[in-house]
């Protein structure tokens, strides 16, 4: 028994290293892609309308202040039209670019919006979009999590109207605890499936890109806790900006891999990529506790 266990173990590494001695090291050499123009415009009901307008970057560029500066666009041109009013956007920082906002194009149901970039070298960027009625939630609450004792999700009721092609996007935020409105992973859904349908749906909570807090890498983390206040914006978006949040998220969720399957994301920029999108929210609050 000893001897077959011997030569049971020798096999087992002479195996092992055969292994070893075959591996190669491969460099991948990705092809260099043109540059392009990358346009994030939003405009959301009752706020003036914004422009993000940077350059895209290779996979394997560096990725540190100073290079990001270099993907920062200053010194466009940027005009967003409703309709009545025509508005050349300004510059927050004319020292860096970037950040375009309207202190004269106001987000407002039912207005028809375009928008036109000229680039410092004399690139034409343009877009058009729409603000939709806002579809209001009939309810919203909190409840815990099956199996857990203080941890849970957000719950809300929607009855979507009876006309194909509804599209919405889910944020919520902690007050005192979260900075912004913070999308969770699959927060777009549409109502191919749903048309007409009134039912009750959930979502995690989100967390920012990155984060290091304690609470999204422990047992909390997906999960809203007893005592927390929650503030929900539901907003009803376009068709387009579905597909192209959609694909967003798809691509996030294998980590950008560059070995996963190439995605060519949906646009509404001519010219360039991104999206340019209103968007119409209805808030509401949530007081997370344990049901009496």
């Amino acid at each position: 028994m000893k001897i077959n266990h011997l030569k049971l173990l020798v096999l087992i590494f002479s195996a092992i290293v055969l292994f070893i001695s075959c591996e190669k090291d491969i460099t991948v050499n990705l092809p260099k892609q043109k540059q392009q123009y990358v346009v994030e415009g939003y405009i959301e009901n009752g706020l003036p309308a914004y422009v993000m307008l940077s350059k895209t970057a290779d996979y394997f560029s560096p990725v540190d202040s100073t290079a990001l500066q270099q993907y920062m666009v200053k010194n466009a041109t940027i005009v967003i039209s409703d309709g009545d009013i025509t508005d050349t956007l300004l510059q927050v920082d004319p020292s860096i670019g970037y950040f375009y906002f309207s202190p004269k194009i106001i987000g407002q149901t039912g207005k028809n919006y375009s928008l036109r970039i000229i680039t410092p070298d004399n690139e034409l960027l343009t877009a058009e979009t729409k603000m939709l009625p806002a579809v209001p939630l009939d309810s919203v609450w909190f409840k815990i999590q099956e199996g857990k004792d203080s941890l849970g999700y957000v719950w809300a009721h929607l009855k979507d109207p009876d006309t194909l092609g509804n599209c919405y996007r889910w944020f919520a935020k902690r007050l005192n605890k979260d900075k912004m409105f913070i999308a969770p992973s699959g927060s777009v859904f549409e109502d191919k499936f749903i048309n007409g349908k009134a039912f009750d749906f959930a979502y995690n909570r989100g967390h920012l890109p990155n984060s290091t807090a304690s609470e999204d890498e422990n047992e909390e983390a997906g999960f809203y806790k007893t005592g927390d206040t929650i503030m929900v914006k539901f907003c009803t978006i376009t068709e387009e900006s579905y597909k192209f949040w959609r694909q967003a998220e798809s691509q996030a969720g294998s980590s950008g891999s560059p070995f996963g399957s190439p995605a060519v994301f949906p646009t509404n920029i001519k010219g360039g990529i991104g999206i340019f999108e209103a968007f119409n929210p209805t808030f509401y609050t949530v007081i997370a506790k344990k049901p009496d």
